[in-house]
């Protein structure tokens, strides 16, 4: 299906829409990652409380997300619903990710309430920011096509961006030449934050400058939160798609919390980062690819075989053992073929579904829709780091020994079995989704029939008229 002069993106368009997600990617590995260890290690924060504090903000996360989302999808101003949340809340996020990365020196109460204090403010400036700015993708275009190509783009400089997250902290400590002592980690953080404040405000602001949003013919939204909720619900498209992407995601992010645990001690390798970087490098080099094939398959096929590819090549991960890190090497290659378009063909999906709500509910409600996926993709993310964690410890995981045949078993299991199977149930329920580029076609033009007052057939039930 070929995308209308209307509805065609030009890249530049394209390219100022995806920027913000290169840079808000510092909202990740960094935040998740290195920084519970600098405040653990140099600032000297108990790491029980610390993980209370993660815990707790990780909930009220999850609450936040709906609710920005539904209040993005109320807000009506000459700049539009969305834009004015992703301008101004850049600037607190470039702000409380400053005052994150740079704290005072000060008592062990002190720096916890500081820690506490600023880790709560960038979660709510983050989703303030995040939240309409992934509801602004599928306002761009309406074309079935064009939003795969949209969010490929989109998702491909999300994946850069958190590949060049991972390896600011050392780059920056390479680059300027500090230490390794406490002095030097403060350095290295305060010039993240300092490279970084400035490149999100500013694509953040570009994109805010380049994209306008549609004036569309829709009526005031009515539904509150908790009803607007339960609508969600009955749009089975999007419940069948966030069922298959949740499980899906789960076990994605279990390889994720576990590749240092598997190379070090099922493959016996030192080369962790060398295949996190070679995974990301071939789903950035691949994307582009897959995006063709959705135009020539269908996004459902493209995204099915995507899975299935990414899963084929995994499963063969977990018979290997010590001394078989090229074999490795391959496989992770081989799977991450797939890996690009497991991200951004389900953003391009979720669009179609938003269309489908509108045609039964009248209203534009990306900012709901938006927010209940981000709550899954933390879920799962929270899933992968809870169960994957746990479990090994409770196999017996000793840090820094040689581990016993029954820890080898249970990590092999749940790097590579068990994700395969997660896999390979979401791709069953897939299966079920209904909308394909035709049926696209026709809940657009039966939006606008309704819309100029006329009665229309719902094309995924043709019993049901909407009035």
């Amino acid at each position: 299906m070929m995308a209308t002069v209307k509805d065609r993106v030009p890249l530049r368009k394209k390219i100022a829409y995806a920027a913000p997600a290169y840079a808000l990617a510092v909202v990740g590995i960094p935040v998740y990652v290195y920084i519970p260890k600098f405040y653990t290690d140099v600032v000297g924060i108990n790491i029980a409380v610390l993980g209370y504090l993660l815990f707790s903000v990780r909930i009220f996360d999850a609450i936040t997300d709906p609710v920005i989302g539904f209040l993005s999808d109320r807000t009506h101003t000459r700049f539009g619903r969305r834009r004015p949340y992703i301008a101004i809340g850049s600037l607190f996020v470039a702000l409380t990710m400053y005052l994150l990365f740079n704290p005072p020196q000060a008592s062990q109460s002190f720096e916890t309430v500081w820690f506490a204090f600023c880790i709560y403010a960038l979660f709510l400036c983050w989703t303030a920011v995040v939240v309409p700015f992934e509801s602004l993708g599928p306002e761009i275009t309406f074309d079935y096509d064009e939003r795969t190509s949209l969010f490929g783009l989109r998702d491909g400089f999300l994946i850069a961006g958190t590949l060049a997250a991972a390896s600011s902290p050392a780059a920056v400590q390479w680059l300027f030449g500090l230490a390794g002592d406490d002095a030097g980690e403060r350095a290295k953080f305060f010039w993240i934050a300092i490279i970084y404040a400035p490149l999100l405000i500013g694509t953040c602001w570009w994109c805010v400058l380049a994209i306008q949003e549609h004036k569309q013919n829709i009526k005031s939204q009515t539904l509150g939160i908790l009803r607007g909720l339960r609508q969600v619900t009955r749009n089975r498209p999007f419940t069948i798609l966030l069922i298959a992407y949740t499980v899906s995601a789960i076990g994605n992010n279990l390889p994720a919390t576990l590749i240092l645990f598997y190379v070090e001690y099922v493959l016996q390798s030192k080369l962790a980062d060398f295949f996190l970087l070679l995974y990301f490098v071939t789903g950035i080099v691949f994307l582009p690819g897959w995006v063709i094939i959705s135009r020539r398959t269908g996004k459902k096929a493209a995204w099915l075989t995507s899975m299935a590819i990414n899963t084929g090549a995994f499963i063969g991960v977990f018979f290997l053992g010590p001394g078989d890190a090229v074999i490795y090497g391959i496989l992770v290659f081989l799977s991450g073929i797939g890996f690009g378009a497991t991200l951004a063909i389900p953003s391009a999906i979720q669009a179609d579904v938003i269309d489908y709500d509108e045609l039964l509910t009248g209203e534009r409600r990306e900012g709901q829709y938006i927010g209940l996926w981000s709550i899954s993709k933390k879920f799962a993310a929270a899933i992968g780091v809870g169960a994957g964690l746990s479990i090994l410890g409770l196999a017996g995981y000793t840090p820094n020994v040689e581990q016993s045949p029954h820890v080898q078993f249970t990590l092999r299991t749940l790097y590579a079995l068990v994700p395969s199977i997660c896999n390979i149930t979401a791709i069953l329920i897939a299966l079920a989704y209904p909308i394909s580029g035709g049926i696209h076609k026709k809940i657009r033009s039966a939006i606008a029939q309704r819309q100029a007052g006329h009665s229309v057939t719902n094309p995924l039930e043709p019993s049901q008229i909407l009035a």
